[in-house]
């Protein structure tokens, strides 16, 4: 019971990158895979739990024993002088660049459910939302920042489990969608959306700043692992609840947003609480998502450039600060840059693979990870978790690059 507890008092870190990839992108994409395919992609949510947890386990391990962030040890793997240069800048660009062009996307998403119930424009909830995490980020600190996160998971988790469990999904028809892998017509891209809003390149050096914030060395490491299991599985957890509850409501309609769940819940709950209770889980993801974004690039550009002190830090508060309000002023004004989310896409495609390799060789560094280095079960389900994700971030890099240029 003593050791359960003190698991339970661990959970942090993971939660804060569980929250951050349960935004506005992984609610609408679980919503229209269930509309779409019904329960027939659970399976890719499933992959895409398991493969951040091998990632992000990596990660961790790396950050306790050597105590640096993914960017450092990005850094020191190369010797050469042009490879180190083209690594560490396109890796850092690919990110804050993505986290940038997504910021507006974020807050308008953050915005979309209590619009829904104010009836209140995005465009003007948007900024104000915008300048109350500005005010997060420059005034708060980490300690802060992980009791929301937790709060808006716990919010997210009522929200959406519980709207899973009323619908009353046929369980044995979810159960062969989750084990038994399919590929309906028309589903590649959308396979490719599910993994790729839960596997997500900031998060990598986002975690490892957080581990750092909030664990002690190597003896806190079995508590680190613990967290980020128990936390991504949640987020699994939740994922999973968007998609079967819109497979179970609205499958075979057009959406555009979780929203749409709100009128098939009004007879189980009522007009008045249906649309609340979407919008608040909807807000909650948004919110969650919009504080990680810009925690996440300036996080990996911290790494890059070995700035030490984390969210203390004034060079990271200004990159913090530089991110919000990108979005800030693009969701004010209603200007979504297409080419620029285009090109945050395409670098991503790049920059996910990439990453995901520089892991697998750096975990397997003796010299760096001693006896903590990947072992032989670890390296095999590590090499096809890098596989898979490498295959689709470049098949998303030349979907954005054909899209751009079409």
């Amino acid at each position: 019971m003593n050791r359960f507890k003190e698991i339970l008092k661990a959970l942090g870190p993971g939660m804060v990158i569980t929250a951050s990839f349960i935004g506005p992108g992984t609610v609408t994409t679980m919503t229209r895979a269930g509309a779409g395919f019904g329960y027939s992609l659970l399976w890719a949510v499933l992959f895409s739990i398991i493969a951040t947890i091998v990632l992000q386990e990596m990660i961790i391990r790396l950050a306790l024993v050597t105590r640096r962030g993914l960017g450092e040890a990005i850094y020191d793997l190369f010797n050469n002088t042009l490879g180190k240069f083209l690594v560490v800048w396109i890796s850092m660009l690919a990110v804050a660049i993505g986290c940038a062009a997504y910021m507006s996307g974020d807050l308008l998403g953050t915005s979309l459910g209590l619009g829904y119930l104010l009836g209140i424009p995005t465009n003007i909830l948007a900024p104000i939302v915008g300048v109350i995490i500005l005010t997060i980020g420059i005034l708060g600190s980490y300690k802060v920042v992980e009791k929301i996160m937790l709060g808006l998971m716990v919010i997210m988790g009522v929200t959406f489990i519980t709207t899973m469990f009323l619908v009353k999904p046929d369980w044995s028809e979810v159960f062969g969608g989750a084990v038994i892998p399919s590929i309906p017509d028309g589903s590649i891209i959308m396979v490719i959306a599910l993994i790729g809003t839960t596997v997500v390149p900031y998060n990598f050096f986002l975690h490892a700043t957080a581990v750092h914030e909030r664990f002690d060395g190597l003896r806190d490491l079995a508590l680190a692992r613990w967290d980020t299991i128990i936390s991504i599985t949640i987020g699994g957890i939740i994922s999973a609840a968007i998609l079967i509850s819109a497979g179970a409501l609205i499958y075979g309609q057009e959406v555009d947003n979780v929203v749409a769940l709100a009128g098939p819940l009004v007879p189980i709950l009522g007009d008045v609480w249906a649309p609340i209770f979407i919008s608040i889980g909807l807000f909650a993801a948004g919110f969650s998502s919009a504080l990680a974004s810009p925690m996440g690039a300036a996080a990996t550009v911290s790494s890059f450039f070995k700035w030490e002190g984390g969210m203390k830090n004034t060079k990271f508060k200004m990159i913090f600060g530089l991110v919000i309000l990108i979005g800030v002023i693009t969701s004010a004004i209603g200007f979504e840059p297409l080419e620029v989310i285009l090109l945050a896409q395409a670098l991503n495609g790049v920059i996910l693979p990439l990453i995901a390799i520089l892991i697998y060789i750096i975990v397997n560094k003796k010299g760096l990870m001693g006896k903590h280095k990947n072992g032989p079960i670890l390296n095999i389900v590590g090499f096809l978790v890098v596989a898979v994700v490498s295959f689709l971030g470049i098949y998303s890099m030349i979907d954005a690059v054909t899209a751009f240029f079409g």
